[in-house]
C-alpha cells in the first residue's frame, strides 16, 4: 500500500539520479495525497519529468467523477487488470521519493509510521502511466504506484508495500519499446529485509493540509500520550479500536 508519500531531495539532484534534461523546480513535499500532481519519470526518446495526477484514469473511462481512485496497482495482477494491463506493457514510470506513510493497526487505532530508506537514498517508485482524452479532446495524465507483498519486516507494519526500482534496473523498467512485461517481472517485489527503516510519528500527518518537515520526525512520548487521550476522549466504547481520521478513505 502506498497512500502518501514523501520528496525532499533538491530538483537538481533527482535530476542527476533519474537522468532527465527538464529543470523542473519543485518544493519540497511532506504530504503527497491521491489526485494531487506527482513528479514521474517516463522514457520517450529519451527520459524525461512530467507532473501527473496521482490516480490512474484508463483510456477507456468516460467519466472519470466516477471512476474507481486507482493510486495503487497490484504487481500480482497489474498485468491481467483492464485498468493496467496496457499501462504496464507500454506506459511503464518512476516516481521520485524520499519516504512514504503507512498506519499500523493497534487497539487505540491505527498510527501512522514514516518508512524510509535506511542508508537515506532517495526512492524510485515503480509506477504505470495512462493520458487520458475525454470527448472534448481535454488530456489528463495520470499514474498509480505498483505495490507488492511485504517483506517480513516490513510486514509488520502493512502487508503491501510499493515497489521500488534500482537505480541499475531504469532503464530496463523504463524500457517499453517491446511491450514485455516478462522481462520486469522480477522487478516487482518488496525490498529486501532491513533495507527500509521506519519510525511512528504524530497523526498530524492524517489531515492532507499538514505538509511541513515536522510530519516526519519521530514522536514524543508527550505527543503520543495527548495523541492517545485525545482519540480516547472521543471514541465511544462501541468505537473504541476504530480509527481516528487518517484521510485514505476506504484505500487501507
Amino acid at each position: 500500500m502506498c497512500g502518501r508519500f514523501v520528496i525532499t531531495s533538491p530538483p537538481d539532484a533527482l535530476r542527476q539520479i533519474f537522468g532527465y534534461p527538464e529543470r523542473p523546480n519543485f518544493p519540497p513535499r511532506f504530504n503527497v495525497s491521491p489526485t494531487q500532481p506527482i513528479p514521474v519519470v517516463l522514457a520517450r526518446d529519451g527520459r524525461h519529468f512530467h507532473l501527473m495526477r496521482w490516480g490512474l484514469w484508463p483510456s477507456w473511462v468516460k467519466d472519470p467523477r466516477s471512476f474507481t481512485l486507482l493510486i495503487n496497482a497490484r504487481a500480482e495482477t497489474v498485468r491481467e487488470k483492464p485498468a493496467f494491463k496496457n499501462a504496464i506493457r507500454r506506459r511503464r514510470c518512476l516516481v521520485p521519493a524520499d519516504g512514504y506513510y503507512e498506519w499500523k493497526s493497534t487497539e487505540q487505532g491505527k498510527r501512522p509510521y514514516f518508512i524510509y530508506r535506511r542508508d537515506r537514498r532517495p526512492i524510485a517508485f515503480a509506477g504505470v502511466a495512462e493520458t487520458w482524452i475525454g470527448p472534448n479532446g481535454e488530456e489528463a495524465d495520470t499514474a498509480a504506484i505498483v505495490t507488492a507483498p511485504a517483506s517480513a519486516d516490513l510486514a509488520a507494519l502493512h502487508p503491501r508495500v510499493p515497489v521500488t526500482i534500482e537505480s541499475e534496473h531504469f532503464e530496463l523498467w523504463l524500457d517499453c519499446r517491446n511491450h514485455d512485461v516478462e522481462a520486469v517481472r522480477p522487478l516487482m517485489r518488496a525490498p529486501e529485509v532491513g533495507e527500509f527503516a521506519w519510525h511512528e510519528i504524530s497523526s498530524r500527518v492524517n489531515h492532507v493540509a499538514n505538509d511541513d518537515a515536522q510530519l516526519i520526525l519521530p514522536i514524543t512520548d508527550e505527543q503520543r500520550e495527548a495523541e492517545t487521550s485525545r482519540v480516547t476522549r472521543k471514541a465511544s466504547p462501541r468505537k473504541s479500536a476504530s480509527n481516528p481520521d487518517d484521510g485514505q478513505g476506504s484505500l487501507f
